[in-house]
């Protein structure tokens, strides 16, 4: 094991729960259930076990469509805020991050939602925004095809700032419960947002009261040029997924120079790349089981599904050769932008076929998969920690819940005995976990100055 200086700086370390696990053949392991996807006893159980590692946060992802081919993976899935109100009853600190469309929803309602699990797990809610990619999804609401990609970001900063608005719509101080006085709220302090912009026509206030955080953290994971935009605008993390060092230290780089020019403190947001650690014993024994899993990949499906991000047909795709030459322009592709264009460059800069770009992609989509033995592991997170790529990593186990559980007992006590990862919590908000500061209600002042 190598032998490192404490850092200064300390991880933060989300958790990305996926039912069996990120591979896609996760669920044909003898041990795997493959019906946990359902079972919120399951994710409670995980949810635990990160928490006993003193991880900042679990994280669901979530589409307003049935994804990819159900014959391939486990496709199924649970909305995620309620599943976080049944985690909220069985954890204490671990921070509750889920994905809500800003494509496929209004914002009175979201605000609402998440600020319901807020309070429903004492601060601890986050909400990882999305645009949502793809025509499916548009025609679950009507619609025949999804909005231009300018168009859905222009939503989604629209659709953030009135969120925001809502939850700042009650001060902190509005609800006074005087049993004496017969004054449950005091409505001097509760107000009207009056939205009107281009998407949106928000009276308001909220009908719940300000949350414990304030606002639920912001997360966002979409790395086009709009996305890095809308994340240095906004973004309390960003979950983002690159290949290479040099890759993951110019997006580093370049949001935290967009951050700094949109008036914010860079170091106020926390950059969290994905990885995929397949954790075994020896380093022999993790290349063995990542064979394994790419083994029971099942190529026709993931064919299929390759070429739906690729749009092409399945036929242009010979699983034993490499990808064609005469693939859409990035510019064509409206939907996933940011994961296109590193699939391709991943697939041309080592000339993999179809067939071993499957392999590399059944992990973790396009994330960073890594594996070696437990100091490896921290080896890997540590180098690009403290090279500029990272403020923490996007953990994605590979088979749940074995490979939560190998992270959690064997790469998290060497981070701690590095000094780059806390060995208690010290706070008990998910803002608090992140380092960030409880933001003050826009219309604080304005409700202060009327009441005085």
């Amino acid at each position: 094991m190598t032998a490192h200086k404490p850092s200064r700086r300390q991880l933060h370390l989300n958790a990305f729960l996926m039912s069996t696990g990120h591979h896609e053949a996760s669920w044909r392991l003898p041990e795997s259930d493959p019906h946990a996807g359902n079972k919120v006893e399951h994710y409670q159980q995980l949810a635990r076990t990160a928490e006993r590692g003193k991880l900042d946060s679990i994280f669901f992802a979530d589409s307003p469509v049935l994804f990819g081919e159900v014959g391939r993976r486990p496709a199924g899935k649970l909305e995620p805020t309620i599943l976080l109100t049944a985690i909220a009853a069985a954890t204490e600190r671990i921070g509750l991050i889920a994905t809500a469309s800003t494509t496929y929803n209004e914002p009175f309602n979201l605000a609402r939602r998440f600020a319901s699990v807020d309070w429903a797990s004492g601060g601890r809610a986050g909400w990882n925004v999305v645009t949502t990619a793809g025509p499916d999804a548009a025609r679950n609401f009507g619609v025949d095809d999804q909005p231009a990609h300018a168009v859905r970001y222009g939503r989604a900063a629209e659709f953030i700032e009135v969120a925001q608005k809502l939850w700042d719509s009650w001060q902190d101080d509005a609800v006074l419960a005087d049993k004496t006085a017969g004054i449950w709220a005091d409505a001097d302090k509760i107000r009207t947002i009056d939205h009107e912009g281009r998407h949106f026509k928000v009276r308001g206030p909220l009908n719940v009261p300000r949350s414990p955080q304030g606002h639920p953290l912001i997360v966002q994971a979409g790395s086009s040029e709009d996305g890095k935009d809308l994340a240095a605008r906004y973004a309390d993390a960003v979950f983002t997924a690159h290949q290479t060092l040099a890759d993951a230290q110019e997006f580093y780089r370049d949001l935290k120079g967009r951050t700094a020019a949109a008036g914010r403190d860079p170091q106020a947001i926390k950059i969290l790349p994905g990885i995929v650690p397949v954790i075994g014993p020896t380093e022999d024994e993790a290349l063995e089981l990542e064979r394994e899993l790419d083994r029971l990949i099942k190529p026709e499906y993931a064919r299929i599904q390759l070429a739906k991000t690729l749009r092409v047909d399945p036929e242009d795709l010979p699983l034993d050769r490499q990808l064609p030459e005469n693939l859409p322009s990035e510019d064509e592709i409206e939907g996933a932008k940011s994961r296109y264009t590193l699939i391709v460059q991943l697939a041309r800069r080592e000339q993999l076929t179809v067939r071993q770009l499957i392999g590399r992609l059944g992990g973790g989509r396009g994330h960073r998969t890594f594996a070696g033995t437990p100091g490896q592991v921290a080896d890997a997170i540590q180098e690009w920690f403290d090279g500029g790529a990272a403020d923490g990593f996007n953990i994605m186990p590979p088979v749940l819940p074995s490979g939560l559980e190998a992270f959690v007992d064997q790469v998290v006590p060497i981070l701690q005995s590095r000094g780059l990862f806390r060995t208690e919590y010290t706070g008990r908000t998910l803002r608090d976990h992140y380092g960030l500061a409880r933001p003050e209600s826009r219309y604080s002042r304005q409700l202060d100055a009327a009441s005085a």
